[in-house]
């Protein structure tokens, strides 16, 4: 079986066949009720679902604990409902951490608090970088990265700071979305 990594669990990789639909349901409600396990009452919760649940599509959760925005979105796999599964294993996760006192209340929330804008500064980081809007090969996004800097960089003759400091920010932003 095919393990992947990600915010520092190693999961095997999920592949759903059929009923992608049904299973995308089910799936956002197990996340809503592991929510609540910690507290978060379903008002506080956004999963939202796909029309067809078997297309490529990224998933996203977004929530509120202890007075923070919480985001958490996986675009990897071929399929809505399994980048939706990926999320809700990786939280079952880290909410068992968090519940067996393995990981604080503030090393979860540093893991998962975003802006409430983060959708629109991840498509402003694949633009400055020159990505198309769906891109999430790291590799691909490396290069650019590294070709844009080298370009940019304020050491270098023709080099520009600010630029050089958006580039570098851009790719920190998309790092954080993509590990």
């Amino acid at each position: 079986m095919t393990h992947i990594t990600i915010k520092g669990h190693e999961i095997q990789k999920i592949h759903i066949k059929d009923s992608c639909d049904r299973r995308a349901i089910q799936i956002k409600n197990n996340i809503i009720k592991l929510l609540g396990t910690i507290g978060v009452i379903e008002d506080d919760i956004d999963v939202s679902l796909e029309r067809i649940a078997m297309k490529k599509a990224p998933a996203h959760v977004s929530w509120y604990f202890d007075k923070q925005h919480l985001y958490f979105s996986y675009t990897s796999t071929e399929k809505f409902v399994e980048n939706l599964a990926v999320i809700y294993k990786i939280l079952e996760l880290d909410i068992g951490d968090l519940i067996e006192e393995k990981m604080t209340i503030d090393e979860f929330i540093t893991k998962y608090k975003e802006e409430h804008d983060i959708k629109e500064k991840r498509k402003i980081a694949r633009e400055t970088l020159g990505l198309e809007h769906d891109e999430i090969d790291m590799n691909v996004i490396n290069k650019k990265y590294k070709d844009l800097a080298k370009e940019h960089h304020p050491d270098k003759e023709g080099g520009d700071t600010e630029k050089f400091k958006e580039i570098n920010n851009a790719h920190k932003t998309l790092k954080r979305e993509l590990q």
